[in-house]
């Protein structure tokens, strides 16, 4: 039978340890940030205390210690999928859906009592949240994200905005027309960005325009 004061520091090492990957979440600006994964990474190893050793010792019960674990793995899923979001070609979040996964495993381990895993996991977690995004951005030699364009609405500027876009090496996946009342259209392109592109002299070049009120970049 595990003792009060090995519950207490198991409880206590999967709050840090989930804190720690919440903070790197936190700190990108992601949904599921600091408290999220410090509460997934909690909630997990109580519910792994609890299926090991509440019953433990009841007369006349049969218990799998793994039941109750697996419950949340498969439950971890649905508060994931309400960070994943579609935008137009793109999703975002999956990142974040896997790393509360992954956060949900390290509570568990440290419920469980395999605490270097859990330990080791969080330090890979880290890296891998860290040290390989920036190693992406580096292989990858372009970007997703969304050119926002306030124009008035003149016949023809669709096609000029987009013979601009393409002497930059910009390639265009989709387009979203919106009226904004008072003769106005804001479109937004949906885009892959070379990673050497000039954004201010893009800007510049657009603005140029007399028919082009702003436009920017939303990443």
């Amino acid at each position: 039978m595990v003792s009060t004061m090995d519950i207490a520091l198991r409880l206590l090492l999967a709050t840090v340890l989930g804190g720690l990957v919440g903070l790197e979440r936190e700190l990108h600006g992601r949904p599921a940030g600091f408290r999220t994964n410090t509460l997934v990474c909690l909630g997990s190893a109580l519910v792994m205390l609890i299926s090991a050793y509440a019953f433990a010792n009841t007369p006349g019960w049969s218990y799998d210690p793994g039941r109750m674990a697996a419950q949340v793995v498969s439950g971890i899923g649905f508060l994931g999928a309400g960070s994943i979001m579609r935008e137009g070609p793109s999703i975002k979040g999956l990142t974040t859906a896997a790393s509360l996964w992954v956060v949900a495993g390290i509570g568990l381990a440290v419920g469980s009592g395999f605490l270097f895993a859990a330990v080791f996991a969080t330090v890979l977690a880290i890296l891998a949240l860290t040290v390989l995004d920036k190693a992406e951005r580096k292989l990858f030699n372009t970007k997703h994200s969304v050119l926002s364009i306030e124009i008035l609405d003149h016949p023809g500027m669709l096609g000029y905005l987009s013979s601009i876009l393409g002497t930059q090496g910009i390639d265009i996946r989709n387009v979203t027309i919106s009226q904004q009342g008072g003769g106005t259209a804001l479109l937004d392109f949906q885009v892959q960005v070379p990673p050497n592109l000039d954004t201010i002299a893009l800007m510049d070049q657009l603005t140029e325009h007399e028919s082009v009120r702003r436009a920017g970049f939303h990443y």
